[in-house]
């Protein structure tokens, strides 16, 4: 009888729950992540790998469906008169420490933003149309905007509140990224909380016992980054893992095949680009171009993107798992024209035309930086248009790094070009303009993203405009002029829209998010 009975514990083991007085409790989650955070600072990086974490931790007034169509969050129900936006907050709502949340943590969320030194990515480009931010009462906020402000619930979805009695501190922004990275000051209101991050190994978080939601359904949830696909497909095959992001698309068929699988697929709203470095000055990795930086001429940028085979890239790198691009959102999204809805074939005789009419007919050497695994099959879509471009008599020696390394090298302006992606959290146009070709201002959350030296005032006056006007019909006409600008000047290189995917044990069910993200509250047992 005890060998019976220890047979029959450990087999419930084995399957993740233990019968307490009948009930079944919910086992523990595991995910292997593609990328690791570069930070648990909530307002550091603008990064997916950082952001899903966040909002794991941390609630916002609002935030986005699967979908991108944004909903209630700590902020039960909202009205707008003008430019006056009235927020009605969840009333007893708590941190993870116990502690109320009330309006004044809204504002010192909201404060902090700008304050954040160093950021990469900044999320000053979330709050570019507020004008003030007031708590009215403790549940109640008043945001007043500059203008008309048609996206900015969507923006307020990317922007997770903190604690202001837990993340206030001497410094200017409070709480510093090198203290919230160790988990000082990291309290949310999310479903769960913070214990551990061992940089490298894993991120350990626990059930938020004060969460005011939806009890989530796992108990603790552990984050593995296996940067190596193969690696991470190892590590769910072995049951070591329970869902892994961005299997390698070659692996598919026999994953899809696997009856201990369940494998999910989502559009996304990620573009894979290429950034050229049009600087003035001749940019680090150049050679051959008798002290001229050649990306600052039109013609050599359209060559650049003449030489690269998109569908080649689909097809034969991405085994077919990503939609080949030409614009920043793929039509029919809102404020993407039809004019860049299919991606013209690749013509490397007129390329090499074009460089010669530009003074490189013997072309030139440059340098193009790129995150090892970050995207999916980043490494390799960075080689195929090293190689299309050295077609044309580009020399291109690409660096690859680590994603935390490539993203500090790239803000320093350390290479040529580079490859990186993009998702638009609100399905139009305005954002991927805003953060990646309007000119880099971040302390006026104006490009953002925007490496690469690119500057059109035109352009800019075109985006500033539409963020502020609440006609979808003459926004999404303003969005598809700035776009078709960016386009046609060739002022960044749209490769490809990734295809989200998600592979997890057979009893796991997670439904995907154009936005990429993997969020483990969202996560289920199978019924």
């Amino acid at each position: 009888m005890k060998l019976i009975h220890k047979t029959i514990l450990l087999s419930a083991t084995a399957l993740g729950f233990l019968s307490v007085g009948g009930m079944a409790q919910a086992r523990d989650l595991t995910i292997a992540l593609s990328s690791e955070p570069s930070s648990m600072d909530p307002q550091f990086h603008s990064l997916t790998p950082n952001i899903q974490l966040s909002e794991t931790i941390f609630d916002p007034l609002v935030r986005t469906d699967s979908t991108g169509k944004p909903i209630p969050s700590l902020a039960g129900s909202w009205t707008v008169d003008g430019n006056v936006w009235l927020f009605k907050l969840h009333p007893n709502v708590k941190f993870s420490d116990g502690s109320p949340f009330t309006a004044d943590d809204v504002l010192f969320t909201y404060a902090r933003v700008p304050k954040v030194p160093n950021s990469p990515s900044s999320y000053t480009l979330y709050l570019g149309s507020v004008e003030k931010v007031e708590a009215v009462d403790p549940l109640t906020v008043k945001i007043t905007t500059k203008g008309p402000s048609p996206v900015l619930l969507a923006n307020l979805s990317a922007l997770p509140i903190m604690s202001k009695k837990a993340a206030s501190g001497p410094a200017p922004e409070g709480k510093t990224t090198v203290e919230l990275n160790r988990g000082d000051g990291l309290i949310g209101t999310g479903p769960y909380k913070f214990v551990s991050w061992k940089r490298g190994a894993e991120i350990v978080l626990d059930r938020n016992p004060n969460y005011w939601g939806n009890k989530p359904t796992w108990d603790k949830v552990i984050y593995r980054p296996i940067s190596n696909p193969a690696a991470r497909v190892a590590a769910l095959l072995a049951g070591d893992v329970d869902v892994i992001e961005n299997p390698p698309t070659d692996d598919l068929p026999k994953l899809n095949k696997d009856k201990k699988l369940h494998i999910q697929e989502t559009t996304s709203v990620r573009v894979i680009y290429v950034a050229l470095n049009q600087s003035k000055e001749v940019p680090p990795g150049m050679s051959g171009t008798e002290g001229k930086n050649p990306l600052t001429d039109k013609r050599v940028r359209e060559a650049l993107s003449l030489a690269i085979d998109r569908k080649a890239i689909v097809e034969r790198i991405m085994d077919g798992v990503a939609q080949p691009a030409a614009n920043l959102l793929a039509y029919p999204a809102f404020g993407a024209s039809k004019k860049y809805s299919t991606v013209p074939a690749a013509n490397a005789a007129k390329a090499k035309e074009l460089l010669a009419a530009a003074g490189y007919p013997k072309g030139f050497s440059l340098s193009m930086g790129s995150p090892a695994g970050r995207y999916t099959n980043d490494q390799r879509i960075a080689q195929a248009v090293a190689s299309m471009w050295a077609q044309i008599g580009i020399k291109t020696d690409v660096e690859t790094m680590a994603p935390p390394v490539f993203f500090k090298k790239r803000d320093s302006y350390s290479f040529s070009t580079y490859l990186a992606g993009w998702a638009a959290i609100t399905g139009e146009m305005i954002h991927p303009l805003m953060a990646l070709v309007v000119s880099h201002d971040p302390k006026l959350g104006l490009g953002t993203t925007n490496w690469s030296h690119y500057s059109n005032p035109e352009l800019d006056r075109l985006v500033i405009d539409a963020s502020k006007t609440q006609d979808d019909g003459k926004r999404s006409e303003m969005l598809q002029r700035a776009a078709n600008m960016a386009m046609e000047e060739y002022a960044i290189l749209p490769l490809q829209f990734e295809l989200s995917v998600w592979a997890m044990k057979k009893d796991v069910r997670y439904g995907g998010r154009s936005d990429q993200l993997t969020l483990a509250q969202d996560m289920t047992l199978a019924k």
